[in-house]
């Protein structure tokens, strides 16, 4: 029981990050002549040539990507990324006319904007570990059977996207176009790795029970031992390893420095986090 209802719920925010997307789509794209990546940037090509709305093209051309994906993807990623194309086809279909409803005249503010939302929209259907098929179907096979990246795959097809927008339409279009997709990508990256990054601090010190009990009681963060040995000297050495955010790095620095001004510290970024003490994960 409790699995039907987080499948229905994944589904439901499934549906959800789809409007807001086509939403994005239909009020900032659309009136400018922008273009969009990977199939929905197709349809809108095709939508701007017969009048005809973009969801309809969007299914269209995912059919045959699907009957061929889903011999090399995974089963569960395919069921629910199929799921994920019908509801933003549906979606750009019943949101067609919503810029009669709002209109932004400004191309560059419009540009922001549809990067914005469609990225909202994208990265919510992806924290569910779903797509919104197409080039994301196309992408992972290659990827199988050929080993080339998914981000080289996804901006071979932007580029050919944007170059086609520069035939049809004009270089503006097409620089607006790659505004929107800057965008996009960066409030996808934002919505799947979070906006409070972790950071991982490593700490050599000769003052480790000091440092380690700071850790925890000013800060209230675990630590890990890790063993090592100095190349030079031989001596073994305990190194503390440790997950936090910004601002308690900061507090760390400090009192580390306190400590053993001869403490060596090494920062690093941590995209995502989960376990104990940190995010767990939504399905």
């Amino acid at each position: 029981m409790k699995n039907v209802k987080s499948i229905i719920l994944r589904i439901l925010i499934i549906i959800i990050g789809n409007v807001v997307y086509s939403i994005g789509v239909n009020m900032f794209i659309i009136p400018h002549k922008f273009l969009s990546g990977g199939v929905s940037g197709v349809a809108i090509i095709f939508q701007y040539l017969t009048g005809i709305p973009s969801g309809y093209f969007v299914i269209a051309i995912n059919i045959p990507i699907f009957m061929v994906g889903f011999k090399t993807v995974d089963r569960r990623f395919g069921i629910f990324s199929f799921i994920g194309m019908a509801a933003m086809s549906l979606s750009l279909i019943f949101t067609r006319t919503v810029h009669n409803f709002y209109y932004l005249p400004d191309p560059l503010l419009s540009a922001l904007c549809s990067g914005m939302l469609t990225g909202v929209g994208a990265g919510i259907v992806f924290k569910c570990r779903a797509s919104q098929g197409g080039t994301d179907i196309i992408a992972v096979a290659v990827k199988k059977k050929y080993g080339i990246s998914i981000g080289r795959i996804g901006f071979g097809i932007n580029a050919v996207i944007v170059s086609i927008g520069m035939i049809i339409g004009n270089l503006p279009i097409a620089l607006y176009t790659l505004i929107s997709m800057y965008m996009y990508s960066v409030v996808v990256d934002k919505m799947i790795e979070g906006f409070d990054r972790g950071k991982i601090m490593f700490i050599v010190t000769s003052n480790t029970e000091d440092v380690e009990k700071a850790i925890v009681e000013k800060l209230g963060r675990g630590v890990t031992y890790l063993y090592g040995e100095g190349a030079y000297t031989g001596t073994q050495k305990k190194i503390i390893y440790s997950i936090m955010n910004s601002r308690q790095v900061e507090e760390a620095k400090r009192f580390i420095h306190n400590l053993d001004a001869n403490a060596v510290m090494s920062i690093m970024d941590a995209s995502e986090v989960r376990g104990r003490g940190f995010k767990s994960k939504i399905f």
